[in-house]
């Protein structure tokens, strides 16, 4: 039975003048991407940087234009596939417009996400951060790599990471200068004391605790935390499993989430929804069904009763 060939989508996202144009034009000058076949090029939008016609022509790649976001459906993508019969497309998407209905419903026909990369401009990305955080949330959130260009060594590297990784975990963030050279920011030293015999987690730094603990597994592994939490249990754990967590604003009030860890505890049956306690537990890494992967888990030594904190969300910056 002949099963149709999926064509791969590789959708390259961010605002305006943003370099994606230079980023897309460098990988199909490279007649090796395309591996000779015959390619789609779709523009969202149109920037100062400009595509050599004759090099994609040369590279079998067809070039639209897509004015309007009410003209970007998937009626349209189908049509585009049936005119030009690519093997590939790639789409440098107008960071602007909301393209979500691509992942929540998925793309038509044999068209499958194949890659996602967002560049940002970080000479000009705390405006956008200070002014446009529901956008930068959307364009965040499907996103595998996001690469801040246009970055100097004073610009505050480790706090943007987290304003990425707040909003997708599985992201990987990188920042090029100038010149395009990688800039490695190093890890971040948080504000609490790592060589504490028990590290307390001041309410304001738990969201920063919270993805340091995911990305750096060696910093924490057998060390003891204590933090404030609301516990949150659920029919589908086992009954020494909860999750103490906190509501965390990654950009904006609509980005408002539960986040908490696994947490092993011989008392939990004791503990009730949406209480308020100080849990004080060791951290361990261990695969779990629940993650999906390996992650933190945290085995829970003893807690206290307190009360609602003064405010209760956090952030991640």
């Amino acid at each position: 039975m002949f099963i149709p060939r999926e064509i791969p989508v590789y959708l390259i996202t961010g605002f305006l003048e943003s370099g994606k144009t230079c980023f897309l034009r460098d990988i199909l000058s490279d007649g090796e991407f395309t591996e000779g076949e015959k390619a789609l090029l779709i523009l969202c939008e149109e920037g100062e940087e400009e595509y050599d016609e004759k090099l994609l022509a040369a590279h079998k790649i067809d070039m639209i234009t897509v004015d309007e976001e009410k003209d970007f459906t998937a009626e349209f993508l189908t049509n585009c596939v049936k005119h030009y019969q690519p093997k590939r497309i790639f789409i440098e998407m107008n960071g602007t417009w909301d393209c979500q209905w691509i992942f929540t419903r998925g793309l038509p026909g044999k068209l499958s996400i194949a890659q996602v990369i967002t560049l940002v401009d970080g000479s000009t990305f705390g405006v956008y951060l200070n002014n446009m955080k529901g956008i930068l949330s959307n364009l965040f959130l499907y996103t595998e790599m996001v690469i801040f260009n246009r970055c100097t060594a004073d610009m505050p590297l480790h706090a943007w990471r987290r304003a990425v990784r707040g909003v997708n975990q599985q992201a990987m963030v990188y920042f090029e200068d100038e010149d395009g050279q990688q800039i490695d920011p190093g890890m971040e030293e948080p504000p609490y004391d790592l060589n504490a015999d028990v590290i307390q987690i001041d309410d304001m730094d738990y969201g920063l605790w919270y993805l340091d603990a995911n990305d750096n597994p060696d910093r924490y592994n057998g060390k003891t935390v204590r933090f404030r939490a609301k516990v949150m249990k659920s029919k589908k754990f086992d009954k020494d499993i909860f999750v103490p967590g906190r509501n965390v604003m990654t950009c904006c009030v609509n980005d408002i989430r539960f986040m908490g860890y696994l947490c092993k505890a011989d008392f939990a049956d004791k503990l009730e929804q949406r209480q308020w306690i100080w849990i004080t537990a060791r951290i361990k890494y261990e695969y779990r069904k629940e993650y999906g992967q390996e992650g933190p888990v945290l085995v829970a030594q003893s807690y206290e009763m307190t009360g609602e904190p003064d405010p209760e969300t956090v952030y991640f910056n």
